[in-house]
């Protein structure tokens, strides 16, 4: 199954991952990117992948008219969503690799945390570098490697212990694109070259360890398969493995990395 198909989700989902994860991680990440980016008052600016549309929703406030802002997801509950946020803003439905729009038609394209869905990542950046002008940028934020990620490393251990190997496959696929060197090689082949590539940290704060693990596991279908005494076993193996990563006060910081790479059309 693909990655598109497997993270195809219900409008319960996206209404959840509006409500948490936007504010506890995208929101900064999407302010990260769009500065990153150089977006400007009067730009051109499309989101790819935009989810519920926090990247476009904060390229829109920096470029002052919200019909010069469109964002584009194959997912119809997560464009619900948007829609219902920022009304004023274009949504779109469509594939990352076949985008409904002419050449050249924007200044900036963006993708926060989009390119791990892609079946053909590289003609998804042939495809953004298509549509930007020949003195635009095109602004991708990926996650570093699994095995670079000293919390989300352990904890999928954790969880393919007790729930097998797809909760790799599912908690994992976050970070399967966070190798820089097949990245510039994707970018390389897709006619796009770097101008600046940043590793930046933050992190997550989680009431507690259960928490924790609670939210991430049902963030993936991985919360539909679990039986319950898997749960269990994941969140008490996970109390030792999460443990450094407690707070004073009992709460939780997950410090996650992440990449944002900016490129232009060669």
């Amino acid at each position: 199954m693909s990655a598109t198909e497997t993270f195809r989700i219900s409008i319960e989902r996206a209404e959840a991952y509006e409500a948490q994860f936007v504010p506890a991680l995208f929101e900064e990440w999407a302010g990260r990117l769009v500065a990153a980016a150089g977006v400007s008052p009067g730009h051109r600016v499309l989101d790819i992948a935009c989810g519920t549309g926090i990247v476009a929703r904060t390229a829109a406030g920096v470029v002052g008219d919200g019909e010069n802002v469109v964002g584009l997801d194959l997912n119809e509950a997560m464009l619900t969503v948007a829609r219902r946020v920022r009304p004023d803003l274009g949504w779109r439905q469509g594939d990352a690799a076949r985008l409904p729009f002419p050449d050249r038609s924007f200044d900036v394209v963006l993708c926060q945390s989009g390119l791990m869905f892609f079946q053909d990542v590289e003609q998804a950046l042939r495809e953004m570098a298509r549509v930007v002008v020949d003195d635009g940028r095109v602004g991708i934020q990926v996650w570093d490697r699994r095995q670079s990620q000293p919390a989300y490393a352990p904890f999928i251990d954790v969880a393919a212990r007790h729930a097998g190997p797809d909760a790799i496959d599912l908690l994992s696929t976050y970070f399967v694109r966070g190798a820089l060197e097949e990245l510039r090689s994707s970018l390389a082949a897709a006619g796009l070259e770097p101008t600046s590539i940043r590793t930046e940290q933050s992190s997550l704060s989680f009431g507690s360890i259960e928490e924790m693990v609670t939210t991430e596991v049902q963030a993936t279908p991985l919360g539909e398969r679990l039986s319950d005494d898997a749960l269990r076993g994941i969140i008490k193996e996970a109390r030792t493995v999460l443990d450094p990563f407690r707070t004073g006060s009992g709460t939780v910081e997950i410090p996650i990395r992440g990449h944002l790479v900016v490129a232009a059309p060669a």
